[in-house]
């Protein structure tokens, strides 16, 4: 796989996840207790054996350099190729504007041209799956294609992908058009936003759409080329989840705890890298309880956890009761309080004989400094 070259486009909507990307980027949002939304992307490059990745964000970029920094957890801190960041560059004029990941890539133009890489794989980072590309790779060559797209093959009308792209093919799995999911149809192709092609092509489809002024996002360009170029479709069968919306991260959260899910997602074509952070092992007083949760290095237990995730140094005092929820780091649950189908964000303090409760489909949030 010394053959592709990675690029992660951070340029997700996060409209219906205001809450959690108040002060970061999706691709940084803590999730499963220890993990990034964005290590699963990076674990699956890296774990195909690609060592040449980009990411490119259009805003709070300092939350992906905060946590990224070189790639070191990923082992991607080398001499040559490695990893990369490229943000917008600073300008007197119009700076409130919002133009666009283009304006990116029209960056990474030089740096994509110079890689020793022929292909270059183009991903999102919300997409929450354990997938190897060497098979995408194999496929994409023996077909011929100029693009070809991974998707997934879904006959249940779940919300979990409204306004996810769905892909309409003619026979032999060649992309005829793509369009949005609305929650309707029972049978339906997933796009997981995963595209691999020549390097070449690509900067080719950056440059038309400079020249042309007519878009401000690279996806645009992308789904403006079908019927213009062979793109085809590469099936995946896995474990996938999308984090574009809060119901969505709380009920991904939530699988997490199905230990079949675990062993696929966390195991299955290779480890999920994440930051190293040195805590003490979690302690568990006498009278703590705890069943079916991830409890992560650092936290106290005093008193009963449930169905939940608990990242980093929380605290759970005596008598307290958690149930159903999403706890991020410094979180501290005081004596007698009992909270229900929650996402706490970090440094969240709840005072002694608080309830606190949500619903199943509509978890509450609580976010930090509120």
């Amino acid at each position: 796989m010394s053959e592709i070259m990675g690029i992660i486009s951070l340029s997700e909507s996060s409209e219906k996840l205001k809450d959690l990307t108040y002060s970061r980027t999706i691709a940084t949002i803590p999730i499963g207790g220890r993990y990034r939304v964005i290590d699963f992307i990076l674990s699956n490059m890296v774990n195909s054996g690609i060592i040449n990745i980009s990411i490119s964000t259009e805003e709070k970029a300092r939350a992906i350099y905060n946590y990224v920094g070189c790639g070191r957890y990923w082992d991607l801190d080398r001499k040559k190729d490695g990893l990369n960041i490229f943000n917008p560059e600073a300008s007197s004029v119009d700076v409130a504007q919002k133009k666009g990941d283009i304006e990116v890539f029209k960056l990474m133009i030089n740096h994509i041209s110079r890689s020793s890489q022929e292909y270059v794989l183009l991903s999102r980072s919300y997409m929450i799956c354990n997938v190897d590309y060497k098979g995408m790779l194999e496929k994409h060559k023996e077909s011929g294609a100029d693009v070809t797209i991974m998707f997934k093959r879904m006959n249940n009308n779940s919300e979990r992908f409204i306004d996810c792209d769905t892909i309409n093919f003619s026979d032999g799995l060649e992309v005829m058009s793509i369009g949005k999911y609305l929650g309707k149809k029972k049978d339906y192709n997933i796009s997981m936003e995963m595209y691999l092609m020549k390097k070449d092509l690509l900067v080719e489809i950056i440059e038309e759409a400079i020249h042309l002024g007519d878009v401000k996002y690279l996806k645009e360009t992308m789904l403006n080329q079908v019927g213009r170029l062979k793109i085809f479709g590469y099936p995946f069968e896995g474990y996938l989840a999308c984090i574009n919306s809060l119901e969505n991260y709380y009920k991904t959260n939530m699988e997490f705890l199905n230990r079949d899910i675990q062993d696929e997602l966390f195991n299955g074509n290779g480890l999920i890298y994440t930051m190293v952070k040195d805590s003490p092992p979690a302690f568990y007083g006498d009278d703590s309880y705890t069943s079916n949760s991830f409890i992560s290095s650092g936290c106290v237990i005093e008193g009963v956890v449930e169905n939940s995730i608990l990242s980093r140094n929380v605290h759970v005092k005596k008598g307290a009761i958690v149930r159903n929820c999403i706890l991020m780091r410094d979180v501290v649950i005081n004596k007698t309080s009992s909270i229900n189908h929650m996402i706490l964000e970090k440094d969240i303090v709840v005072s002694e004989r608080k309830t606190l409760s949500g619903d199943e489909n509509h978890p509450y949030i609580v976010r930090n400094n509120i």
